[in-house]
């Protein structure tokens, strides 16, 4: 009987002592004394603002010192817009250290996502993203080969004064962009570094021979480039000269050829287009070499 009695002694004592310790702890007291009163960030915010950052971390400081979740409030403040990543401290005696990386944006990705610098996709709700961001899409494990063939563009059509707006790789393989000036270009899902080498080279001599817009360019020809201009003459159905998709290749509403050294060959017309008569006696020469054999892949 003393044993029973010397156990129930010694769990009533621990129980005293435990209990008030799993009280602060809890946040069943000790808030009150022990209160965190300063949120400190850690590095410059251009874009998490401040009120939404403080909302996110009241409700798990308001607990006090002791009894705040840490991790708890690290993920609340990681699921905020920009955020990339999060870390949370508490400092003696009163200080909520909150360390954010954010977020910066390289591109749009798709309707409903961006792309980081680090190339993370991360949502786009709640996010006014910065103006004149590049538009890419493709699928998510392509993400890399999308950057890569994104920069190597740039790279060949900033020099003649142009900007790659919209990349996207379809979830067959093929390419397609839109530059600066609205033409939307098909590469095709073949050789798109060589195609779109040789595009770029000729583009701006294509550009002087016409002085109207250039609306599309398909690359997937073996020895040219199918363009069509922003006054081609549409067919009797209203379509465009240009075949995409799965339809039938159809005569393009021009066609420009090159030869093995890589030289822009003449600009083949449709019927029903008039031509100058100093490049008539030039297409009659050309024509016998160079013919359209409709595009690749």
């Amino acid at each position: 009987m003393t044993a029973l009695l010397r156990i129930v002694a010694w769990t009533l004592a621990l129980a005293l002592v435990a209990l008030p310790v799993v009280a602060v702890l809890q946040g069943w007291i000790g808030a009150e004394r022990w209160p965190l009163r300063t949120l400190r960030v850690v590095g410059e915010l251009e874009r998490v603002e401040d009120r939404t950052l403080r909302e996110a971390v009241l409700p798990f400081a308001r607990h006090g010192f002791f009894a705040m979740r840490l991790a708890d409030a690290q993920a609340a403040v990681a699921r905020l817009p920009w955020v990339e990543r999060a870390e949370v401290r508490k400092r003696w005696p009163d200080v909520v250290e909150v360390r954010i990386v954010e977020h910066r944006p390289f591109a749009r990705w798709g309707g409903e996502r961006l792309l980081s610098e680090q190339g993370r996709l991360f949502p786009a709700a709640g996010i006014d993203p910065p103006p004149r961001l590049p538009l890419l899409d493709g699928p998510e494990a392509r993400v890399a080969d999308v950057v890569a063939l994104y920069n190597e563009s740039r790279v060949l059509f900033t020099p003649i004064g142009y900007e790659v707006r919209r990349l996207t790789l379809d979830p067959r393989g093929s390419w397609s962009l839109t530059l600066s000036n609205g033409t939307e270009v098909t590469i095709g899902s073949q050789q798109a570094r060589t195609r779109l080498e040789r595009f770029a080279r000729l583009l701006p001599r294509l550009l002087q021979q016409e002085t109207s817009p250039l609306r599309r360019a398909d690359l997937r020809y073996t020895n040219g480039f199918a363009l069509e201009w922003s006054d081609a003459p549409e067919a009797e159905s209203g379509e465009s000269g240009m075949a995409f998709g799965n339809a039938p290749p159809r005569t393009p509403a021009a066609f420009a050829a090159f030869g093995r050294s890589g030289g822009a060959g003449n600009r083949l017309v449709p019927p029903g287009v008039s031509m100058p008569e100093s490049r008539r006696s030039a297409l009659a020469n050309h024509e016998s070499r160079n013919t359209n054999p409709g595009p690749n892949t």
